[in-house]
């Protein structure tokens, strides 16, 4: 049935000239576009593939199709910007022949509710990359859980609870804790230093603020540049090293078999997120009523055979 989905996408992408590969790993952010929620961080990842990739056209990979969806706020500029970045990474890296299908990038158009009924399925890896402590709960990953999605994600909103709930060793974990953060910020935090001393998130950087992605402009991304070099509120640069090594973990298990395993013990153990428990929960905890147990009864109905009805 995934696959069925990963069909209907890619159609959808090709409907805009965009050829995705149906058997690639689909590596899917579809969320409010936001600063904290850290778009901009899957998009450094993908220039860091395309970097390498560049550098070495003959290097073994894994197909990657990165999948974004999200509208931002109307007055919302830094927001905008993240769209506009994405898509315009999307426009060298789709049309680049080196890349050779072994990276695609699709933006979905009005991402709503009836998107997700695709999407949801049809995805291999969730993004779940918001700045620890920032994400008040979340539930897009749970929904890419209860369809089998891996996550790859931060300790943060219900990140943690799926954690517990299907493992470590089944949860593609990376960052900073929500204590490592307010000891950074406490003692300083300094995102140049990370600039500086990693050669690849340098070269990352240094792509968007040459106009690569910009048809040479090198001011149109200039704000978003700055902001990261200078600001950082949401730490990208101290997650970026170790959310590229969690990546890379993650498409040598896709190219492994076990990762079938992963995705089972997913769905078989997210039950907890179960609408009827939190209910339950909210009757005991917040609402203090009871539950009154409902008498069914088989009830013969045409053209359905025989299904449940609440007794009178």
């Amino acid at each position: 049935m995934q696959e069925d989905f990963k069909r209907e996408v890619a159609q959808m992408a090709g409907e805009q000239g965009i050829m995705v590969d149906p058997c690639s790993m689909f590596d899917c952010q579809v969320k409010r576009i936001h600063e904290y929620k850290r778009q901009h961080l899957n998009v450094l990842h993908i220039i860091t593939l395309y970097n390498r990739i560049k550098a070495d056209p003959d290097m073994d990979m894994t197909p990657h199709s990165f999948i974004f969806g999200g509208k931002a706020a109307p007055g919302y500029f830094m927001a905008k910007l993240i769209i506009k970045l994405t898509n315009s990474v999307a426009d060298v890296v789709n049309n680049d022949p080196d890349m050779n299908h072994r990276l695609k990038i699709f933006f979905l158009s009005d991402y709503n509710v009836k998107t997700g009924h695709i999407v949801y399925p049809m995805t291999d890896l969730s993004e779940q990359i918001s700045l620890a402590g920032k994400e008040a709960s979340g539930t897009g990953n749970m929904k890419f859980s209860m369809n089998g999605a891996l996550t790859i994600g931060t300790l943060d909103g219900a990140n943690i609870e799926i954690l517990e709930e299907v493992g470590e060793e089944n949860f593609f974990l990376f960052g900073l804790t929500v204590e490592e953060v307010m000891d950074l910020k406490a003692v300083g935090y300094d995102p140049m230093s990370y600039y500086l001393n990693n050669g690849e998130l340098r070269q990352a950087l240094d792509s968007i603020s040459s106009g690569l992605f910009s048809n040479g402009d090198r001011e149109l991304f200039r704000p978003l540049v700055d902001s990261l070099l200078h600001h950082d509120e949401y730490m990208l640069l101290a997650d970026y090293e170790s959310y590229i090594q969690c990546q890379d973990r993650v498409s040598r298990a896709y190219m492994d078999r076990d990762r079938n395993r992963m995705s089972i013990l997913h769905v078989a153990r997210i039950g907890k997120f179960s609408s009827d428990r939190s209910i339950g929960e909210y009757c005991d905890r917040i609402w203090n009523v009871k539950s009154q147990p409902v008498k069914l009864k088989w009830a013969r109905v045409p053209d359905e055979g025989l299904v449940f009805r609440r007794s009178k």
